[in-house]
């Protein structure tokens, strides 16, 4: 079974920047085998697939946070990271760590989440 736990969540004005970490443990193969990715929640509004990464190669993006937003992972730290850049307060929600299938994207574990606040 894999395990994901994030951090790095936190308050921050608009333009600032946060790094998230996902530390993956317990099955950390699947960093080989599946995509990572992060997923972020906010009241009110439908949760949205924010980034993906496809075995350390291929990044996807939501319209909403490309050319800010970068998501990487370091499979010798068994580690995924989101780099924020240019937060907006729209930015702010809990986020999501997740590992799911690249072809059906069936999330077939989620963390425990992180909560992102940016202020106007």
């Amino acid at each position: 079974q894999v395990h994901l736990v994030e951090s790095g969540g936190g308050s921050v004005q608009a333009g600032g920047s946060l790094r998230l970490t996902c530390v993956v443990s317990g099955a950390t193969y699947i960093m080989y085998t599946h995509c990572m990715g992060w997923f972020r929640e906010a009241p009110g509004k439908e949760r949205e697939e924010v980034a993906t990464i496809r075995r350390n190669d291929i990044a996807s993006y939501a319209d909403s946070v490309k050319g800010r937003f970068t998501i990487s992972q370091d499979n010798a730290k068994n580690t995924l990271y989101l780099q924020m850049n240019s937060l907006k307060p729209e930015d702010t929600a809990m986020y999501y760590c997740v590992a799911r299938t690249c072809s059906a994207g069936n999330v077939i574990q989620w963390g425990q989440g992180t909560q992102v606040t940016v202020s106007s």
